[in-house]
């Protein structure tokens, strides 16, 4: 399972900016959002932990050059053409083809 995570994972991740928008993103969200829910601190600052650290990581997307898995997600429920690899990959999907494998 952690292999499958990594082999999508990394090559979505190799521009050192997105890394570090990420390193940052991540914990805001997923960890920041959770704790300030249990602490009882005030809603706007769990909103703000939470669009916050969402907010990074589609700019960590947007400077890789593809979308962020959310978006892949609901492009790919939609029907709608998606990049899911940044030029760094060499490979982007759409929504009638499969990922190239090749680059993966």
């Amino acid at each position: 399972m952690i292999r499958r995570f990594l082999k999508n994972y990394l090559p979505r991740h190799r521009n050192r900016w997105n890394q570090f928008l990420h390193l940052l993103g991540v914990p805001a969200t997923f960890v920041g959002t959770p704790w300030c829910l249990i602490a009882e601190k005030p809603w706007y600052l769990a909103a703000a932990f939470f669009a916050g650290g969402y907010f990074l990581q589609f700019a960590g997307h947007a400077i890789e050059g593809n979308d962020a898995g959310e978006v892949v997600f609901l492009k790919r429920f939609l029907g709608l053409p998606y990049t899911e690899y940044g030029h760094q990959a060499n490979s982007s999907s759409d929504s009638d083809s499969s990922v190239d494998t090749n680059s993966v």
